[in-house]
């Protein structure tokens, strides 16, 4: 399955234009690598996802076209979640 469709599908990111966007501003690696929007995800993967001030790690356990909301976290665990502080004040 392609990245930007899985993290969709997931919730992770709303929708799979951002998706692709993050992606492509090359912020996301996948098993320690850059990827691609198109890059395909397997199942035992992990995802490090980076978004402004917030640096998200999952691993993928499993995956499907669609799914429902209650169901999506059920296609990744979340491994690391970590916060970067601003000291601009």
């Amino acid at each position: 399955m392609r990245l930007d469709k899985f993290l969709k599908v997931a919730r992770i990111i709303k929708r799979r234009p951002v998706a692709k966007q993050i992606a492509d501003k090359k912020r996301i690696t996948v098993n320690g690598k850059v990827a691609k929007s198109s890059t395909d995800v397997a199942i035992g993967d992990t995802l490090v996802i980076n978004f402004g001030n917030k640096t998200l790690t999952v691993r993928v356990r499993d995956l499907k076209d669609t799914t429902k909301k209650d169901e999506a976290e059920d296609l990744y665990e979340i491994v690391a979640e970590d916060y970067k502080e601003d000291y601009r004040m």
